[in-house]
């Protein structure tokens, strides 16, 4: 009996064991004094990489995301170490540079609820199947 509660509390504890993975970038521990070197796109990419975005309008920022992701078992998902590195880049010169910390970034909550799309129209199941009878081609037609 002392065997099976051992086995079973053994299972247990190592579902509830601490598992950590990095997401996005693993920027390097001197990142502040490697990007005071950094004048260009090219050593920016050799340095730290691609960006993982950049943005359409207004002045072009590279942006770089790294991120630690803490899995506890069955309880949820916790991330820590968040670092965002933004890279202001014209004409292929980086013209200012900004690393974001943990407690640099704010904690976005989600409202519950869905929201209201403007002169939506809402229909109901026999509704959408009848409104969708001719709209499409039979197969194979070549139409």
């Amino acid at each position: 009996m002392k065997k099976i509660i051992l086995i079973l509390c053994c299972v247990c504890m190592s579902a509830c064991a601490l598992q950590t993975r990095h997401r996005g970038y693993v920027f390097p521990d001197d990142l502040e004094s490697k990007l005071s070197t950094i004048k260009t796109t090219k050593q920016l990419q050799e340095e730290i990489g691609d960006p993982q975005a950049r943005t359409i309008y207004g002045d072009e920022v590279w942006i770089y995301y790294g991120a630690d992701e803490n899995l506890h078992g069955p309880l949820p998902i916790t991330y820590d170490d968040k670092t965002v590195l933004l890279a202001w880049v014209k004409n292929g010169k980086v013209t200012k540079t900004q690393v974001l910390h943990d407690e640099d970034l704010k904690d976005v909550k989600l409202a519950d609820g869905e929201t209201d799309i403007p002169a939506a129209i809402e229909l109901n199941a026999l509704e959408e199947l009848f409104n969708n009878i001719g709209r499409f081609s039979p197969g194979g037609l070549g139409q």
